[in-house]
């Protein structure tokens, strides 16, 4: 009689313990916090001068000299109008960019006109701003190529950008996961769209349950001070960016919890400007369900 007493009571316990716990999220406050959220991604991340509509191209250096201007005949043809025809050349030598401005080209570091500037040093985290009018641009590396990203602050893919849509947000989607730690100083591959396959660091995997079965992603440590999840699921394709999708998230707490929210999973930079080097996610991060939360596909790009 007395186990028959003392396990409904336990269940009674482990129920309210449940309840109390999904009741606690406010649920109208959390939507607009990630409605926040939100605005602030595509005020900044999309449209601010920072971000991804405003590319306006994307060119690998050729070692040695690489022209570029508005004139066709230029390796490195900038939008027509926007800077003269012949504005200067991008000289490439064993990863040291240097560049060299026309006379009279007006291209501008910071509040000094240049004539000859190093712009990329090999193995270096310095990549200062060129400016000339509406474009700036500086240099990427990219496992081991070079190349030039060019940005139109007067771009009208910004002043036409009427939004992108999102699943309603669902509090379903906001599920607490498990940090597994990985062993050591573990790295898995990452392939971006170029092809280009890189390892990167991986400190630890999500483990969490959606609907009763258990489910894993690998994060990526960029430095920061959250980690980053790529991932795909059943909606890509047909709802969802085809090559997947991003999310940030908190690293873990004490007890080793981390959230993970699909509401505040966004679209890759690839969405939205061919000009962009997007990683795809690895195929272990590839989810066997639909995740019909956060960002949908970006109808006009």
């Amino acid at each position: 009689m007395k186990v028959n007493i003392l396990l409904p009571i336990g269940l009674m316990l482990l129920l309210g313990c449940q309840a109390q716990k999904e009741s606690s999220l406010d649920v109208k406050a959390y939507q607009q916090e990630v409605d926040a959220w939100h605005r602030n991604r595509v005020e900044n991340d999309l449209k601010g001068p920072t971000g991804w509509l405003n590319l306006a191209g994307l060119f690998w250096l050729n070692e040695g000299f690489n022209t570029f201007g508005s004139g066709e005949e230029n390796d490195l043809v900038f939008p027509e109008g926007k800077i003269a025809a012949n504005a200067g050349t991008f000289s490439l030598q064993q990863g040291l960019v240097t560049l060299t401005a026309q006379k009279d080209s007006e291209i501008m570091h910071e509040d000094s006109i240049v004539t000859s500037m190093v712009v990329h040093y090999p193995d270096s985290s310095f990549y200062p701003m060129m400016i000339h009018g509406s474009l700036q641009w500086f240099v990427i590396e990219r496992n081991g190529a070079v190349g030039v990203r060019l940005r139109d602050l007067e771009s009208e893919a910004v002043a036409n950008f009427e939004g992108v849509d999102r699943y309603p947000i669902d509090p379903h989607w906001r599920v607490e996961a498990d940090f597994e730690w990985a062993e050591g100083n573990r790295t898995i591959d990452v392939t971006n769209i170029l092809g280009q396959t890189y390892a990167q660091a991986s400190p630890g995997t999500l483990v969490f349950a959606i609907d009763g079965k258990t489910y894993r992603l690998d994060v990526l440590d960029e430095g920061g001070e959250e980690y980053f999840v790529i991932f795909g699921d059943k909606t890509n394709e047909l709802e969802t960016y085809p090559s997947g999708r991003y999310m940030y998230i908190s690293k873990p707490d004490n007890n080793g919890m981390v959230i993970v929210d699909f509401n505040k999973s966004y679209n890759p930079p690839c969405a939205f400007s061919s000009f962009a080097t997007c990683p795809v996610p690895p195929k272990q991060n590839v989810l066997g369900l639909s995740i019909r939360a956060g960002e949908k596909n970006f109808s006009d790009h």
